[in-house]
C-alpha cells in the first residue's frame, strides 16, 4: 500500500519472550514449579502496553485507535474478545476504540496495517499490539490448536504436529529441487542462537547451539514426527519456539509527532506495506513463496525502493527453510540461494543483509500475535542504534519485515526508513 499520509513508529515495547528452556519460565523441571505461576495472556499484553507508553512517554489518553493481533487466545486461555481486553491496561484507554486482528502467525502484522490505515484514514495516533500465551497445554495438544491455521478438512491430518509436517514437506521439495543442504540450512539455526545469545528478551537466550549439533539429528536433536516420508526433513532444531510473550507499538502521523511533541528525527518512517493473502490448502509450489513474493514486490513498488537498498530484514523463520525462502521471496538472493546465503555468512550481524538480528522466531521465540508487532520493533531499534549486545555496528537506513500466516497463505512486508 502507497502511502498518502507519512506515518511513524514512535516507539513501543516487547515483553521478555518465554518457554522451555528460558530460565524464568515455570514447567515440571523449573524449582519454582508448583510455588509461582507464568504470565498470564493479559499480563503479558498489559505489560506490553503499559511499556509501551513507558517507552515513548505518550498520554494514553493520546491513542485515537488500537489493534491487538492475536490467533488462539480463545483456545489456550480461554480468552476472546481481546480489544476489550486490551483497554484494561491503562485507564486512560477506557473508551478508545480497539479491535483485535487474526490471521494465524500474521495477526501481528495485520495489527500494525491496521494502526496504519487508521492513520490514512485521518487518525494521528495509533496503538497496535499482539500476544499469545501457548505454553498452557502439552505440545501436542498444541499443535492440534496451532493447526486451525491450515485448512483443517485436507491438511490437519498430515501429521499431529500439522505445520512441522508442512514445512518438512517444503524442505523436502527444496532440497531436492535446488540441492540444498542440511549443513547449509543448519547455518540460519547457528545464527539465530548466536543472535538470541546477545539479546536478554530471546527466548533461547541461554542456549547455544553448534553447527554440528544444527545439522544432524541426534538423541538431543530428534526427528519428532510420524509422518514416515517427511520425518528425516526436520529436526527440534530446526523449528521456531512454542513462546509467549507480547509486543506493543505506537504509530503516528506528521501531526500526530506534533501533538505529542516528539521529533520526526527520533522515529522511524512506515514507507509503505504489501499485504497478499492465498487460498487455504492450495499451495502450488513448496520450493518458493508465492504470496510473499507478491506482498513483497507490492512493499518494494510503492516504497519506492528495491532489495539492495535494504540493511536489515526481520523474516518469518517459523522453521529453518521458511528463512531461506524468505531471503529468496525478498529478493536477497536468487531462487535457490537461500542456504548458500546463510552458509556464507551474508545474513549473520556482520554480513551484507541481517536477517533476523534479535534471534527470530527460531530462537528470540515465537508469541504468534506477537511476532508481526516484535519484527517492527526489531528493525526500526536496528535502525536508532538501540539493539546493545545485538546491534549491527552501522545502523542502517533502510529495512523491512516479513511476516507470514499458514503455510504462506496470509504475508504482510513492511518497509522503514531512518
Amino acid at each position: 500500500m502507497k502511502l498518502h499520509r507519512r506515518v511513524f513508529v514512535v516507539g513501543g515495547h516487547v515483553t521478555p519472550f518465554i518457554g522451555k528452556s528460558h530460565p524464568d519460565f515455570v514447567w515440571k523441571r523449573h524449582p519454582d514449579f508448583g510455588k509461582r505461576e507464568n504470565p498470564t495472556l493479559e499480563q503479558h499484553l498489559t505489560a506490553a502496553i503499559r511499556g509501551a507508553f513507558d517507552d515513548t512517554g505518550v498520554d494514553p489518553a493520546a491513542i485515537q485507535r488500537g489493534t491487538v493481533g492475536n490467533f488462539l487466545g480463545s483456545l489456550f486461555s480461554n480468552q476472546a474478545h481481546l480489544g476489550s481486553m486490551a483497554v484494561r491496561a491503562h485507564e486512560g484507554l477506557y473508551g478508545t476504540p480497539f479491535v483485535r486482528t487474526e490471521a494465524a502467525c500474521a495477526s501481528g502484522g495485520l495489527a500494525v496495517t491496521a494502526a496504519i490505515d487508521a492513520i490514512q484514514a485521518g487518525l494521528d495516533v495509533t496503538l497496535a499490539a499482539g500476544a499469545e500465551v501457548q505454553t498452557t497445554v502439552s505440545p501436542r495438544e498444541g499443535a492440534g490448536f496451532l493447526a486451525r491455521a491450515s485448512h483443517w478438512e485436507t491438511e490437519r491430518d498430515i501429521d499431529d504436529f500439522t505445520f512441522p509436517a508442512m514445512f518438512a514437506r517444503r524442505n523436502k521439495a527444496y532440497k531436492e529441487r535446488w540441492g540444498v543442504t542440511e549443513e547449509q540450512l543448519a547455518h540460519i539455526v547457528v545464527k539465530a542462537y548466536a543472535n538470541a545469545n546477545r539479546n536478554p528478551l530471546a527466548h533461547m537466550k541461554a542456549v547455544k547451539v553448534s553447527l554440528e549439533h544444527a545439522s544432524a539429528p541426534s538423541d538431543t536433536n530428534p526427528q519428532f514426527l510420524r509422518n514416515e516420508e517427511l520425518r528425516e526433513h526436520l529436526k527440534v532444531t530446526d523449528c521456531s519456539q512454542v513462546s509467549d510473550g507480547a509486543a506493543a507499538l505506537i504509530l503516528a502521523s506528521e501531526e500526530g509527532l506534533t501533538r505529542l511533541g516528539i521529533s520526526a528525527s527520533d522515529c522511524v518512517e512506515v514507507l509503505a506495506y504489501g499485504h497478499s493473502t492465498g487460498p487455504l490448502g492450495m499451495v502450488d509450489d513448496y520450493t518458493s513463496l508465492n504470496t510473499t513474493s507478491r506482498a513483497a514486490r507490492e512493499m518494494y513498488a510503492d516504497a519506492g525502493i528495491t532489495p539492495g537498498e535494504v540493511g536489515v530484514a526481520e523474516v518469518h523463520d517459523c522453521f529453518h527453510v521458511t528463512e531461506a525462502l524468505m531471503t529468496e521471496a525478498l529478493g536477497f538472493t536468487d531462487a535457490g540461494g537461500g542456504g548458500r546465503l546463510a552458509a556464507e555468512g551474508a545474513t549473520t550481524l556482520e554480513g551484507r543483509i541481517p536477517v533476523n538480528t534479535g534471534g527470530g522466531l527460531i530462537a528470540f521465540g515465537h508469541p504468534v500475535g506477537a511476532t508481526g508487532v516484535k519484527q517492527v520493533l526489531e528493525v526500526a531499534r536496528q535502525m536508532k542504534g538501540r539493539c546493545g549486545d545485538y546491534q549491527i555496528a552501522t545502523p542502517p537506513t533502510v529495512g523491512v519485515t516479513a511476516n507470514m500466516g499458514g503455510d504462506d497463505r496470509t504475508s504482510v512486508c513492511m518497509a522503514f526508513r531512518a
